[in-house]
């Protein structure tokens, strides 16, 4: 199996080390890996943002730079979910009607690949911590995706995995919803912060670097002793060699 690898701007200018630890896990499954230079934003931040036209046409773009019919993967639920159920809105019934109906069909983040399509859930990794999983809003309510984080986790050495007393929450970041509504994005990621810590988490970990930004800034300002992690980068933790 080919597939061809989507990787979102967050991760390509702030964690550019996820991308390359999702290429590791994709080898280590046995699958070929095509790495599209040119591919850049799936329109996301414009369309929540109400520029419809730029969204289009970055999502045209999108379209463009994955023309063939390998599998898509990504790790990201956040743009995984906007492609499968945004670009209906885009695109239905315009020219790229074809071309957007096979990429939705086409895409799947990275859990969901490895559990669902491959079938392969263990890595060897070892992150010997207690880890509390924030599921993303896009991973659990566009995606469905929550049991096949636990179950790639359950197979890493020494973790202790806590669950959250609000595990649908959402983290407060929604895109430019934390910067239009500051003080309450603010409160939300406390929220969360808070959940993670009365569990006796050490890491907070998720499928969306986006969500893990923000919960970020608002530990490191409170010098809060949490660290965050993506998903990728723990079940990475255990590959070497030719994989790596």
């Amino acid at each position: 199996m080919t597939i061809d690898l989507f990787v979102p701007c967050l991760i390509d200018q702030f964690h550019p080390e996820t991308a390359f630890n999702t290429v590791k896990l994709l080898r280590k499954v046995g699958v070929d890996v095509n790495y599209n230079p040119e591919q850049t934003c799936c329109g996301q931040f414009a369309f929540n943002n109400g520029y419809i036209d730029e969204a289009r046409q970055l999502g045209e773009k999108f379209l463009n730079d994955f023309p063939s019919d390998n599998i898509i993967v990504s790790p990201s639920a956040s743009c995984v979910g906007f492609i499968r159920n945004r670009y209906k809105e885009l695109f239905y019934n315009t020219s790229c009607h074809l071309k957007y109906k096979r990429v939705v069909g086409n895409i799947h983040e990275l859990s969901d690949f490895l559990v669902n399509v491959v079938h392969c859930d263990e890595f060897g990794a070892d992150f010997p911590y207690r880890v509390a999983v924030h599921d993303s809003c896009a991973a659990i309510h566009q995606l469905g995706i929550q049991k096949e984080v636990r179950q790639l986790l359950s197979k890493v050495s020494g973790i202790q995995l806590v669950e959250l007393q609000r595990q649908d929450s959402c983290c407060g970041f929604g895109g430019a919803f934390s910067l239009k509504h500051e003080p309450l994005s603010i409160a939300m990621a406390k929220q969360k912060v808070d959940d993670a810590l009365e569990n006796g988490a050490e890491y907070l970990v998720s499928t969306d670097w986006s969500c893990l930004l923000h919960l970020e800034s608002y530990i490191r300002k409170n010098s809060i002793p949490l660290k965050v992690v993506h998903l990728a980068d723990i079940l990475a933790s255990g590959i070497t060699g030719e994989n790596a």
